[in-house]
């Protein structure tokens, strides 16, 4: 019998019979009834409790209270209603769709509506399978037997996904008779999960997880009818491109028939955009856009297109920097850690800014002040200032949707937009991606391409700036006008090109591998697309560069 040696997160050492799933160490540790272990990071890269080690290496369990344990929980949990489904409604279609809160809305297409009776059905099955504590199987397959396998099984998307892609093996997950690809760690058994709820919204329902600080209580659903639709509206452009998934972008992209498709899929984005501004035009009092949503979503090419049609519109659009109403340096609040906070509210003068904004709307000229970045000074030499009856104040920043930023300002004067970019693409009817994701490579490209940060502090920085969404523009996008969706349901294919070779430059030993890891795996099922055909005017342009707008 050949040991070897699995070094915790804590410096402790544990041995290992070599072949054994590292779900045997965790037999043996004391048990955690409120935060049991869900998976694993082995040299610094996400796996499986059944992960088989070879050799020594370093580990750090993981539990709900990690990001990649509530992954984990959260795709095992999806796999256990899909299972439940086709338990009980074998011809039924269920389809995964956007985040809402802390759970995924789904459409389930049945004879009859959702009803909560149909949901306590589903319920009652998820229930008896996690009593059972049934193990996930897990095998690798060549890719044409895993073709073979999900042809049969009666699942063509999935099929479809793997015909385009230069994987040789593929990994395959089944508990029963449902079957589904290997695309991240899941749980060791059905009964691992325990705290999960469903509930009805609007024509489907919502499956709702664990709250992420407290593993016992489920998440309260949250209303967000404006999003809601957004993704609704977005679904629609999916029918019209005639892609949901991204077996069917790559087999557009396999056939030579992506030129067209992005060109529709770009003047969809258009059509929106002059559709905001005409509501904007038709609200004769409005003199103040507010734009705000969270990093990468591409407010800044969403703006200068605006701007071109409000001027279609008869409209001079004139922006106003809010860099240059920040307080000085050592006014500047500070968070809980003692360093300045530059995204607080109250890092900006709001009472200078306010008193500006009355006196621009009252026809008065001002004197915008320069903030200098450098001494962290404000200072009195800026630009001076006024705006005609046909002029109208384009405002981009985090905190637009505050009510706070232009406490001085009649509602009947501002016209608020959220931005993000609400993927609506999903990998199949089970499995969907992340908005966040989509964000975030967005950001990587970016940052790596214009600001020369390599991608490992980009993702290390991640977490830090997903706390400011969640703080500062996440409680007000309800409080918008009008939302906008700068996804683009080709540009993963586009930004893979640009990513990977950054990407797979980072080395286990660093801090952000595990999330390259991770990314880089989804990219793999994106047949590449080259970026030649990516109009100049494109919000995508904003991030791989080549834009026509300049910034």
């Amino acid at each position: 019998m050949e040991l070897i040696t699995l070094t915790l997160k804590d410096g402790t050492k544990q041995s290992l019979e070599k072949g054994k799933p590292i779900f045997y160490l965790v037999k043996k540790m004391p048990p955690e009834p409120f935060f049991p272990i869900l998976c694993a990071k082995v040299d610094n890269d996400n796996k499986s409790l059944d992960f088989c080690p070879d050799m020594d290496c370093q580990i750090e369990f993981l539990d709900y209270r990690s990001r990649e344990g509530q992954e984990c929980y959260r795709r095992s949990t999806t796999f256990i209603l899909a299972r439940a489904v086709l338990e009980l409604y074998r011809n039924a279609r269920l389809v995964i769709g956007h985040s809402l809160g802390n759970g995924y809305y789904y459409d389930l297409y049945t004879d009859v509506p959702v009803t909560e009776t149909i949901l306590g059905y589903i319920n009652e099955k998820m229930r008896t399978i996690i009593k059972k504590n049934e193990p996930f199987d897990k095998k690798t397959l060549t890719r044409p037997e895993a073709i073979t396998l999900f042809k049969k099984e009666g699942y063509p998307e999935k099929a479809r996904l793997l015909q385009n892609l230069t994987t040789d093996t593929v990994g395959v997950l089944s508990c029963w008779k449902y079957y589904d690809l290997d695309l991240g760690p899941m749980v060791p058994s059905t009964g691992f999960i325990d705290v999960f709820e469903l509930k009805q919204y609007n024509n489907g329902f919502v499956l709702l997880f664990p709250k992420p600080r407290d593993s016992r209580v489920v998440s309260e659903i949250k209303s967000q009818s404006k999003i809601f639709q957004v993704y609704r509206e977005s679904k629609e452009w999916g029918k019209i491109l005639e892609v949901n998934n991204v077996g069917r972008l790559n087999h557009i992209i396999q056939n030579g028939a992506i030129s067209d498709f992005i060109k529709i899929a770009e003047a969809l984005h258009e059509k929106k955009i002059a559709q905001i501004a005409d509501e904007i035009s038709r609200r004769k009092d409005c003199r103040i856009v507010l734009i705000a949503g969270p990093s990468s979503s591409g407010k800044t090419t969403f703006s200068k297109r605006l701007c071109i049609q409000l001027r279609v519109n008869g409209l001079r659009p004139l922006a106003l920097s809010l860099d240059n109403y920040f307080v000085n340096r050592e006014m500047n609040p500070k968070d809980e850690f003692g360093n300045f906070d530059f995204e607080s509210i109250h890092a900006l003068d709001l009472d200078l800014f306010n008193r500006h904004l009355i006196e621009l709307l009252q026809g008065s000229e001002i004197q915008v002040p320069k903030f200098d970045f450098a001494s962290g000074l404000r200072k009195k030499d800026g630009e001076s200032l006024r705006i005609n009856e046909d002029q109208i104040l384009i405002i981009e920043g985090i905190h637009g949707l505050n009510d706070e930023l232009t406490h001085s300002v009649l509602p009947k004067n501002k016209f608020k937009i959220y931005i993000s970019a609400l993927t609506q693409l999903v990998i199949d009817d089970y499995n969907r991606i992340s908005t966040t994701d989509t964000r975030l490579i967005r950001r990587i490209v970016r940052d790596r391409k214009f600001r020369g940060y390599p991608a490992d502090e980009t993702i290390c920085r991640w977490p830090s700036v997903r706390r400011g969404e969640a703080r500062n523009i996440f409680p007000f996008q309800e409080d918008s006008d009008v939302m906008f969706n700068s996804a683009i349901l080709y540009e993963l294919s586009v930004l893979r090109t640009f990513i990977e070779p950054t990407l797979t430059d980072i080395q286990p030993d660093n801090t952000g591998y595990s999330e390259a890891r991770r990314l880089l795996r989804l990219l793999t099922l994106f047949k590449p697309l080259d970026s030649n055909e990516v109009p100049p005017t494109s919000i995508l342009r904003e991030f791989i560069g080549g834009s026509s707008f300049q910034y």
